[in-house]
């Protein structure tokens, strides 16, 4: 009867081990994944899906990922690329390990015996500077268990976006990146009973610009089929460098280093200094919309490139692939900027046109402080910035960031033939979010939707553990955004047809329809027409285009 106990004990063992773990065949080599302690899912962390190039290639593009023979154990260990500390005091980072070969893929797999899953790929945001996939979590998506998820690191700052035109540095390396991973899921995904054909990609603030990005590049297409950009767009100042060998002149400046006009020399004081040097700055200050470093417009050198024009001549020339896109941002993006107003208040009374956005340019330093006072006038008056002038403060910084350069993509998908955007505006405050200062309002800042729509969990944020501390209006609001973002991952539409929501119709070349996301959701009109009017002349006007590298001077016999 004994050994007929243990014989009995070893089976559920074995079961329970067999349930506790899940092994998968990839093209590199099975691959061990864990069934998550609380949610009916298996989680595959740290997965390498790339190669990030080391040393003097540091700046080039990822090589294809190792292989292995025995199984590779995916489970949970902080990997981040090389970056600045998190200016944001609650933030925990002691536990996050950074490397320079920091390439894995985190995979989040229901536990089904269903096959061809939808499967969303998530970019993370922290203004191409900072930030990691597994910073923020979106596994209350795939309660129905019909989603995989898919969060992954991409190289960051001066690592993932040098962009001198040259061999050793051809620029969008972080951006390559990106692509990788995207032909990783393509050729790995249904190994996770994930469907190659039906991926959604996501992404919030700098992540939100990446994957409109990669809506306009030829190396990404056909790797992803519906896009949802949550606060950030293609067009932003931040989103694209103006002149990127000039911003690198800049900031090799800024580390003493003299030699920069000498292209070589310059490539070799980035290949030789350390990351931890080149990613100290996280570049949050800049008073001109941009982080300096960020993707760029490439010079063409016959091998792949990311981007060799400008996102809007892509747009203009409509010559990308048309998706269904889900397009929006929060009602008062500009409060990302709010911690500096005590400190940028008086300079922007001093000098208004230190303030105007990277991506303008003008004739004259005339010209420059004329649009600066009409672009002062339009949002303060007459009256200086002060205490009570906050919410035009937050309104100028909302529209600079992230609602004008979306609203003008809007209308050049239009325009170019994209009848599949679905445009909206997230408003929804409770009792919970803090008023803006000097007022007594509340907002919904930078991407606030977007943490509606993730977990209610960020493993560094402290304040945010336990969604069920959440209010109950806001709980209610995150089923309804997750509904809305499921319905579109699932069908490319927001809004099914039978639903309690109202109906939601296509965005016309006028920036209209669009969904009002707020304490009551409802289909309004025209989204920001005076403040998008107002910024669509200016741009008419003093557009700045980005420009590729030069094509670099032959090296001498010293350099070959």
């Amino acid at each position: 009867m004994q050994w007929q106990t243990c014989v009995l004990l070893l089976c559920v063992t074995a079961i329970l081990a067999d349930d506790e773990w899940r092994e998968v065949k990839t093209a590199q080599g099975p691959v061990r994944g864990r069934k998550h302690p609380t949610e009916d899912i298996y989680t595959f962390f740290n997965i390498p899906y790339a190669t990030a190039p080391v040393g003097v290639d540091r700046f080039k593009a990822p090589l294809p990922p190792p292989v292995w023979l025995q199984p590779y154990d995916a489970v949970e260990k902080p990997v981040v690329c090389p970056q600045p500390v998190f200016p944001f005091p609650d933030l925990q980072l002691n536990k996050l390990v950074k490397q320079e070969n920091c390439l894995i893929a985190n995979v989040f797999v229901p536990n089904t015996n269903k096959k061809n899953l939808s499967v969303v790929v998530y970019v993370h945001g922290g203004a191409f500077i900072m930030g990691w996939g597994d910073m923020f979590r979106a596994t209350q998506l795939m309660n129905k268990k019909d989603i995989i998820v898919v969060t992954f690191n991409y190289r960051l700052g001066v690592h993932g976006f040098l962009c001198l035109g040259t061999e050793d540095a051809p620029g969008n390396a972080g951006m390559k990146d990106q692509v990788a991973l995207l032909r990783w899921v393509q050729k790995n995904i249904g190994s996770f009973n994930g469907n190659p054909d039906d991926v959604t990609i996501i992404g919030y603030s700098a992540g939100s610009a990446s994957v409109d990005l990669l809506m306009l590049s030829k190396s990404a297409e056909g790797l992803f089929h519906r896009v949802v950009p949550e606060s950030g767009g293609n067009l932003a100042a931040f989103a694209i460098q103006r002149d990127p060998v000039e911003i690198a002149k800049t900031f090799a400046r800024q580390l003493n280093f003299t030699n920069v006009d000498d292209i070589y020399a310059l490539g070799e004081f980035y290949k030789t200094t350390p990351l931890e040097i080149l990613t100290s700055d996280p570049f949050f200050d800049r008073t001109d919309s941009t982080f300096l470093f960020s993707p760029c417009v490439e010079r063409n050198m016959g091998q792949e490139t990311f981007l060799t024009e400008s996102p809007l001549t892509i747009l203009k020339n409509g010559k990308y692939k048309k998706l269904p896109v889900l397009y929006g941002f929060a009602e008062m993006e500009g409060l990302l900027r709010v911690d500096y107003f005590s400190i940028w208040k008086q300079k922007m009374n001093d000098k208004f046109s230190d303030f105007l956005p990277a991506d303008l340019k003008f004739k004259s330093e005339e010209e420059r402080e004329e649009v600066a006072h009409k672009v002062k006038r339009f949002y303060f008056g007459d009256e200086p910035v002060s205490e009570d002038s906050i919410l035009q403060y937050v309104n100028f910084f909302s529209d600079v960031l992230f609602m004008h350069p979306m609203l003008w993509a809007t209308k050049l998908h239009v325009e170019a033939g994209n009848n599949q955007i679905y445009l909206y505006e997230y408003s929804f405050v409770d009792e919970d979010v803090p008023e803006v200062p000097h007022t007594n309002i509340r907002g919904a800042t930078h991407c606030a939707q977007s943490l509606a729509v993730l977990d209610g969990k960020n493993l560094t944020h402290k304040s945010h553990t336990d969604e069920s501390l959440a209010t109950p209006k806001y709980q209610k609001m995150k089923k309804t955004m997750r509904d809305i973002w499921y319905n579109f991952i699932k069908t490319g539409k927001p809004v099914p047809e039978v639903s309690s929501l109202p109906a939601w119709p296509l965005a016309g070349a006028d920036r209209s329809p669009h969904m009002s996301l707020g304490q009551k959701i409802e289909l309004r009109g025209v989204l920001l027409e005076e403040r998008t009017l107002f910024w669509d002349d200016i741009y008419q006007r003093y557009y700045r285009e980005p420009i590729p590298p030069p094509t670099p001077p032959p090296k001498s016999r010293a350099e070959l």
